[in-house]
C-alpha cells in the first residue's frame, strides 16, 4: 500500500485505548487526503486525474487491519477499496511487516475477468541513525489485477527527517507480471523498474507531499502491447498530495 500508498495517519480518537486482550496501546485512526493524481508502482491509476483518498485503521502493539479507498477519475471504476491486515514482530533492531492486501474495484465492468486480486506482503526496516531508516519490500500476488498470472513486487526504500516538519523520503522496486494478456491464448509477461522521491512537510495538523514518480514503461513494451499499463501513464510526473490530521 502505498510507502504503501499512504502518506497519511489522522488520529480520531488519538491515544485511545481499547479494552480487552492483546488491546494495550491500541489505537482507531482515520485519514483522508486530495492528491493531483493517485500514482501506484510508476502509473497513474487515476487516468491522470486529481483524486480522493482515505481510509480507518486499528492497530496495537503487533498487529494492525484497516481499510483504504481512493476516487479513479477517468480509468474506467470509480473507486479502489483495498482491506489488509497485518502483523508487526520485531528482531533487535530490525522491525517487520508481514500483511495480506485485497485489491477490489466495486461495480467495475471486467469483461469475463476478474479485477480484484490478493496481495501478501514482507517488509523489513532499520533505524541507521536517529534520522535515517532504510528498509526493503516484497510483494507477491499469485492471481494478479485482470486475471494476469504471478506478479511479484520488491522495492528498497528510505526515509530521513530533517526535523520534526521536514523528512525526505524515496523508494526503487522493480514489478513483474507473468500473464500479460490475461486469460488469452498467450502467457506474455514483462517486468518494470519504478521509482520516486518527494518531499513531506508537516503543518498544524496538515501534510504536505510532493514527489516526484516515474517508470520505465515504452509503448512497444509487452506490458504496454497488451494494455496492462500504458507509456502515458508512466512517464515521470510530480505530484501534490494534501492531507489533514484530525
Amino acid at each position: 500500500m502505498s510507502t504503501m500508498k499512504k502518506l497519511i495517519g489522522l488520529a480520531v480518537f488519538a491515544g485511545a485505548s481499547l479494552a480487552g486482550a492483546n488491546a494495550a496501546n491500541a489505537e482507531v485512526s482515520a485519514n483522508i487526503a486530495f492528491t493531483t493524481d493517485y500514482v501506484f508502482r510508476g502509473t497513474s491509476l487515476s487516468g491522470e486525474d486529481p483524486a480522493v483518498q482515505g481510509g480507518f485503521d486499528y492497530s496495537n502493539d503487533f498487529w494492525y487491519a484497516g481499510v483504504w479507498a481512493s476516487s479513479l477519475g477517468s480509468a474506467g471504476s470509480s473507486t479502489e477499496f483495498d482491506w489488509y491486515a497485518g502483523i508487526t514482530p520485531s528482531t533487535g533492531p530490525v522491525d517487520w511487516d508481514f500483511g495480506l492486501i485485497y485489491y477490489t474495484y466495486p461495480g467495475a465492468d471486467d469483461d469475463g475477468t476478474e479485477f480484484d486480486y490478493f496481495e501478501g506482503k514482507a517488509a523489513a526496516s532499520i533505524d541507521v541513525t536517529e534520522a535515517l531508516t532504510l528498509g526493503a519490500a516484497f510483494y507477491y500476488s499469485p492471481e494478479n489485477f485482470g486475471e494476469t498470472g504471478e506478479a511479484i513486487y520488491y522495492e528498497a526504500n528510505a526515509a530521513y527527517e530533517i526535523n520534526d516538519a521536514w523528512q525526505v523520503t524515496g523508494a526503487i522496486g522493480s514489478q513483474s507480471i507473468d500473464d500479460l494478456d490475461g486469460p488469452g491464448g498467450g502467457e506474455p509477461d514483462d517486468d518494470y523498474m519504478t521509482w520516486n522521491v518527494g518531499v513531506t512537510h508537516a503543518f498544524h495538523g496538515f501534510a504536505i507531499d510532493l514527489r516526484y514518480h516515474e517508470a520505465d514503461i515504452d509503448a512497444s513494451d509487452v506490458i504496454a502491447v497488451n494494455g496492462y499499463a500504458t507509456e502515458d501513464a508512466a512517464d515521470g510526473r510530480f505530484v501534490l498530495t494534501l492531507s489533514r490530521e484530525l
